[in-house]
């Protein structure tokens, strides 16, 4: 169990970097713990490689984590060969000649050299439970925000340390478990296409050890950009008739 006040720490996330969406534990566990459900949506039908779960790929499971708590096992996670091998699922021998991996190389979307570097998850997991912050039963290993642009900027300014990453979308997850690191991803379009999720949004990967010093460095930064925005409203009404806005630039040529 915890004794951490995770439910206070997400709602002093959620009001200093105004998100919309609620910070999400994701915690690697030896056993599913007990009283907490099993993600029960039912498995899909194998592929002719054999490749089966519950959802398309891992980070879908993030969109439902949004509003519940649940369990996961190795097999829930069998659709997406690169999902697999980033949350230690898999190891690259075991997916190389999968039909997903196929068409991710033959495609050019990423190349053989580059998989070898993709951060994993290490000690291979028996579970992994998802869920809102704020009820985590458990200390999360991992703790991951939607961000925007504007939210994006006020926590680059609360850690300028923040590593910016692109594909695949999901391995921000094993660097801020396994390197203690604080990760962006500006989304893959493997993952974009599964989860849906809206063109102006980017994940945020903090590991759970560290997001009390986190809060408190994006508290002041959110403090100091709010102070700067301020002046910066009341300085632009000298223009356009004192509306507080610029206008628009004149455009070159």
């Amino acid at each position: 169990m915890t004794s951490t006040d995770w439910r206070r720490l997400s709602e002093q996330l959620v009001d200093a970097l105004a998100l919309t969406s609620a910070p999400i534990a994701i915690t690697f566990t030896a056993q599913v713990p007990p009283g907490i459900p099993a993600f029960d949506e039912p498995m899909s039908p194998p592929t002719e490689d054999g490749r089966s779960g519950r959802v398309l790929a891992s980070c879908v499971f993030w969109t439902h984590a949004a509003t519940r708590t649940f369990s996961t096992v190795p097999e829930d996670h069998g659709n997406c060969s690169v999902g697999r091998v980033v949350h230690g699922l898999a190891t690259l021998d075991d997916v190389a000649a999968n039909t997903d991996v196929d068409a991710l190389l033959g495609a050019g979307w990423v190349t053989e050299a580059a998989v070898t570097q993709i951060p994993v998850v290490r000690n291979e997991p028996k579970a992994i439970i998802y869920g809102p912050l704020h009820e985590t039963p458990l200390d999360p290993d991992v703790v991951l925000v939607r961000l925007d642009g504007s939210q994006l900027m006020v926590m680059f300014d609360a850690v300028p340390a923040l590593r910016v990453e692109g594909k695949p979308q999901c391995h921000i997850i094993a660097r801020a478990k396994e390197h203690q690191e604080l990760a962006v991803s500006v989304g893959c379009a493997l993952s974009r296409a599964r989860t849906g999720m809206a063109t102006s949004d980017m994940t945020c990967a903090i590991p759970a050890s560290r997001l009390h010093e986190v809060v408190e460095q994006v508290q002041e930064a959110s403090r100091v950009n709010a102070v700067v925005s301020e002046y910066a409203l009341a300085d632009a009404r000298r223009f356009r008739g004192g509306s507080g806005r610029a206008g628009r630039p004149t455009p070159l040529g």
